[in-house]
């Protein structure tokens, strides 16, 4: 009860005192800073307008060089004998060329075609030229047939040609004021049959193997002089493996009968025979190309082993590349073979083959569209070279061979050419060679040292041609009687020439050779024609 009563007047005096009035008091309170929550950044995607774009866009697209033929040394514009292809060109296929010049010059040239180029193919051509010089016996003449044909099937073609050569000249090189013989005597008529055969696929067998088996007979005779009979058989064999590798094997027989007739003191015959076999390997990729292999030859019966390995490593977009190589070759020293370089040459007594080992390297490059140069360095041993000196013994006025069993050559090369499709070429080459080492004889005789060559073609319109040539060669060591050696001087021989259209069959033409009247001696006594001049008309058919 004491509790109760107690707690009771206790709330009594609390309400009574909260009852009663009181002074009012407040607390106010200043402040800028309200608590806000930051609105969430956002990545806003607005679309621009395009600028204007008020350049013509280039279009650029890379044509491929127009390099139709390479020219590299330069050549007479003459129609050509067929080649064995399948794609020939049908254009026009029957053409005379008649004309004559100053030396009493009379010139025909003829050629003919048959066949619609699709089965089968015959080509005829033929050419005569002959010329009077000035000097007693200066006197030639060049009569040229040919035949050649072809059979094409579905995956192969069949074909052969039949050639006659009949080259007269004249050993005019004597002294003059000492001898006057009868132009019999000092006559050198040389006479060729030729003829080939073959049969090649074109198209890859089944296998992948391409083959290409032909022989060619010769018959070269020197009236009343040498009678020479030449066979070769030569059977190649290719086969692309796939895109990078590539073989090949090539058989070849080339065998030589010689003969001579009235030779004084005794007549010779002898024979002549080289057998090789070349296999090797192609390796292709976009970093370097290289061939590999060898050639095992038997040089009328002694054992060779040539190299066969040579390499292009193009640089810069393929349009420079880096060459090497270490090659060998046999070549046939035959009478016919010879007589090509010296047409002045007595009847040979004996025949050695050449062998040839070369080590080279050189760089080649298309620049542009149409200009294209190349150069090389390399060092050539030779082996059996034969050397063209005059036999003093007979005048002069004719040519023996002496041996050269080695001998060494620094040879560097140059060439370059601007051809601008069929309208205009224009190329040039440069020829050095450094003869050291020689073995039997004191100078590398009749042999050239720096020769440049220059060839000119080009369509002035649609119906005139304008074409030049240049020839310059730096003077060739020979032998003079008392065995005094002497340097003929050197010589430039420009020529050109203009072939005008009137109409699409008809064209007239005229060439002038030696325009410098460069009267030089490229074998000693044998003085060339000075400046002569030739034209005539052209028929097209």
């Amino acid at each position: 009860m004491n509790k109760i009563l107690l707690t009771t007047i206790l709330s009594f005096f609390a309400f009574a005192t909260y009852a009663q009035p009181s002074k009012t008091q407040t607390i106010d309170i200043n402040s800028s800073y309200k608590p806000v929550l930051r609105n969430a950044v956002k990545i806003n995607f607005n679309g621009a307008q395009l600028p204007v774009d008020t350049i013509n866009p280039i279009l650029a697209y890379k044509i491929p060089s127009q390099n139709l033929f390479y020219a590299y040394s330069p050549i007479s514009l003459k129609p050509l004998a067929l080649e064995q292809d399948t794609n020939l060109y049908l254009g026009s296929r029957q053409f005379l060329k008649i004309g004559f010049g100053n030396f009493t010059t009379p010139y025909i040239r003829g050629g003919i075609s048959l066949g619609d180029g699709k089965k089968s193919l015959l080509n005829i051509t033929a050419d005569y030229i002959q010329s009077k010089g000035n000097i007693k016996n200066q006197d030639f003449s060049q009569l040229n047939a040919r035949v050649d044909g072809s059979s094409f099937m579905p995956t192969s073609e069949l074909y052969g040609s039949f050639e006659m050569n009949m080259h007269t000249y004249h050993l005019y090189g004597y002294n003059h004021l000492l001898f006057s013989p009868k132009k019999d005597s000092v006559k050198q008529q040389f006479q060729n049959i030729t003829l080939r055969g073959g049969y090649k696929n074109t198209k890859p067998t089944e296998s992948g193997i391409n083959y290409n088996p032909n022989i060619e007979l010769n018959l070269f005779t020197n009236t009343d002089k040498v009678t020479e009979t030449n066979a070769i058989i030569n059977l190649p064999f290719d086969k692309v493996i796939n895109d990078n590798f590539s073989a090949k094997i090539e058989l070849k027989a080339d065998v030589t009968s010689y003969t001579t007739k009235n030779i004084l003191p005794a007549n010779i015959s002898l024979n002549n025979t080289i057998v090789q076999i070349n296999p090797a390997v192609n390796y292709y990729s976009d970093l370097f190309t290289l061939h590999g292999g060898i050639i095992a030859a038997w040089n009328n019966k002694q054992y060779e082993l040539l190299p066969d390995i040579y390499a292009e490593i193009p640089v810069k977009d393929k349009i420079f590349s880096i060459q090497a190589g270490w090659i060998g070759r046999l070549v046939k020293n035959n009478f016919k073979n010879l007589t090509t370089i010296n047409p002045y040459l007595s009847p040979i007594l004996f025949q050695t083959n050449t062998k040839e080992t070369e080590y080279y390297g050189g760089i080649k490059a298309s620049i542009a569209k149409h200009f294209n140069f190349s150069a090389k360095a390399g060092l050539i041993n030779y082996k059996n070279l034969p050397i063209f000196i005059n036999d003093t013994l007979k005048g002069e006025n004719n040519f023996i061979i002496s041996n050269e069993t080695s001998i060494n050559n620094f040879r560097i090369h140059g060439d370059f050419s601007y051809i601008n499709q069929d309208k205009f070429s224009l190329t040039a080459g440069i020829n050095f060679n450094g003869y050291t080492n020689l073995q039997v004889n004191a100078k590398p005789w009749h042999t050239i040292p720096v020769e440049l060559t220059g060839s000119l073609r080009w369509w002035l319109l649609k119906t005139v041609l304008l074409k030049s040539d240049l020839r310059f060669f730096d003077g060739s060591n020979y032998l003079a009687k008392g065995n005094v050696s002497k340097i003929n001087t050197g010589a430039a021989d420009l020529s050109a020439g203009l072939e005008f259209k009137i109409t699409k069959n008809i064209s007239i033409w005229g060439d002038a050779n030696n325009i410098l009247n460069s009267k030089y001696e490229r074998w000693h006594n044998y003085e060339v024609y000075g400046a002569n001049f030739i034209g005539g008309v052209l028929f097209n058919f």
